[in-house]
């Protein structure tokens, strides 16, 4: 009967147990796009077309580790292509010598849906902090074919571009420093 009793509540408290799992990044269902101010008159909405990742995600503690998101840089799109031509050259991501933007943390926790992910951005060879706010939407199983398990999350952060050696038009006031940065993403747990 000790047993039996014991089965129970072992099972029980194992029930309630949750796990860790790999979530990679469904590039169809991914926007990564940035607000930066033009001549102070409005702010250009810019976004890749390229990019891709995967994070490890505990529903049950809200635990996130291993971030890692990897944008491919000439994959800048902002509706002009004058100026989509000049964002891919030496004076903005210099595509042709960095061909990604990688942004990495290692954990963060979830409290109400939220968290402040700390991690490191790399762009144009130079690794700077970055925080993004992170909100977890929504997991589930999807009802598109295949019925993949998926989580849902946005996220918004800010950096300068200077930090990162990307200064032009910063001084005359043309183009301005501060980038706002927008992640919708939704993720296939493997």
């Amino acid at each position: 009967m000790k047993w039996g009793a014991c089965s129970i509540l072992l099972a029980l408290s194992c029930s309630g147990y949750a796990e860790s799992n790999r979530y990679e990044i469904d590039p169809d269902h991914l926007t990564v796009g940035f607000l930066v101010e033009h001549v102070g008159f409005a702010k250009v909405f810019g976004m890749f077309r390229d990019a891709s990742g995967g994070f490890t995600f505990d529903e049950g503690t809200g635990e996130i580790t291993d971030v890692r998101v990897v944008v491919r840089t000439a994959s800048v799109f902002t509706g002009v292509e004058a100026r989509d031509g000049h964002l891919r050259s030496e004076d903005f991501f210099d595509v042709e010598q960095f061909p990604e933007m990688v942004f990495e943390a290692k954990r963060a926790v979830l409290s109400e849906r939220a968290a402040v992910v700390a991690g490191t951005l790399t762009l144009r060879g130079q690794t700077q902090p970055l925080q993004l706010e992170l909100t977890w939407n929504k997991s589930g199983v999807s009802p598109l074919p295949g019925n993949p398990y998926v989580a849902g999350m946005s996220a918004r952060g800010r950096f300068p571009r200077s930090a990162f050696g990307m200064s032009y038009g910063v001084a005359d006031g043309l183009v301005g420093d501060d980038v706002e940065l927008i992640i919708e993403l939704e993720a296939h747990r493997k």
